[in-house]
């Protein structure tokens, strides 16, 4: 029988650390929040809003449209022309019910406004909004 002072302790010298299952569960992770991230598109101009009492929340998947107060109709930070309004909502709706909101800063020309939102309800557009801030 042994006491315990003559109890030796064996090292042990060949001690690994798999990392493999960590990595593999950082990247499922990974590509779990890329594909629930919602991005959300912005017009890439600032434009100064109308105040609406009646002013609700944007839908999640919409079009963008800007109009400024210069009078220019900018889509995803660039300038287009009003006859390109038609064609890109026609191609960005192709089948989806997507609505269409257009940011139009108060100064910009009514006419003008009137025009972009002929040109989406002629691309196929079923709901065009003016986007205003809430009072």
């Amino acid at each position: 029988m042994r006491s315990l002072s003559q109890v030796t302790v064996e090292t042990v010298e060949n001690v690994e650390i798999n990392l493999s299952p960590l990595i593999d569960m950082v990247f499922l992770l990974l590509i779990f929040f890329m594909v629930t991230t919602v991005f959300v598109e912005e017009t890439g101009v600032d434009v100064q809003k109308p105040t609406a009492a009646s002013a609700e929340d944007l839908q999640r998947n919409s079009i963008l449209i800007a109009i400024t107060a210069d009078g220019a109709v900018v889509y995803g930070g660039k300038s287009i022309s009003i006859n390109a309004v038609r064609g890109t909502v026609k191609r960005l709706i192709e089948g989806r019910d997507m609505p269409v909101i257009l940011l139009a800063d108060r100064e910009a020309d009514a006419g003008l406004v009137v025009d972009v939102i002929d040109e989406c309800k002629l691309a196929g557009a079923e709901q065009v909004s003016i986007a205003a801030q809430r009072e």
